[in-house]
């Protein structure tokens, strides 16, 4: 299993619209994205550098591995 790289809000936004998420809104420093199937909704919060359990939770959340994300990155 790889270890969760260190990412930004920014990255982390990229390389999930790879996988099909679309940027649905924003208030403030929190992105809103949503994935018609299956239907997935996740904040991403827009800092420079992600706390790894938010990181892991987000990837939980839209289902993502973090072999996954070190791919797309």
């Amino acid at each position: 299993m790889t270890r969760l790289p260190v990412v930004s809000g920014r990255d982390l936004i990229r390389a999930l619209r790879k996988v099909g998420f679309e940027l649905d809104r924003q208030k403030g420093s929190h992105a809103i994205l949503f994935r018609a199937e299956p239907p997935t909704t996740v904040t991403v919060p827009d800092h420079r550098e992600l706390d790894r359990g938010t990181l892991r939770a987000i990837l939980r959340q839209a289902g993502v591995t973090p072999d996954e994300l070190a791919g797309m990155l």
